[in-house]
């Protein structure tokens, strides 16, 4: 069993940025895949980023590269979701979730344990 447990969230205007985390508990963290997917309003959960268990690789979905970066600290069990540059579009609640594994998936359906989810709203 794995616990998420997902903040720093918040309103802020376009432009503006947050720092998301992802605090983790009950199996070894260093060992997980971490991703982040987000759920804008009246739309699918879509994938946003994951990070491999060394930090060594990570992924990004198009609309999100060169904006948003993701890393890890093993020794704290956190994976962070460092969003700059935001855009009304991000407006979502973001959600982290953890995959044993060492692919990076984008599916939904790989991950086999999630947070609550945290609210990120952007204003123009």
């Amino acid at each position: 069993q794995v616990q998420l447990v997902e903040s720093g969230g918040g309103s802020v205007q376009a432009g503006g940025s947050l720092n998301l985390s992802c605090a983790a508990s009950g199996r070894t963290f260093s060992n997980l895949v971490m991703g982040w997917f987000r759920q804008a309003p009246g739309k699918e959960r879509e994938f946003a980023a994951a990070i491999s268990w060394s930090g060594a690789r990570t992924s990004y979905t198009d609309s999100v590269k060169g904006r948003f970066t993701i890393s890890r600290d093993n020794a704290k069990n956190t994976a962070y979701l460092q969003m700059n540059s935001l855009k009304p579009e991000d407006t979502a609640v973001y959600y982290c979730a953890t995959r044993v594994g060492s692919g990076l998936a984008v599916r939904q359906s790989e991950y086999g344990y999630w947070g609550q989810g945290t609210q990120v709203t952007v204003s123009s």
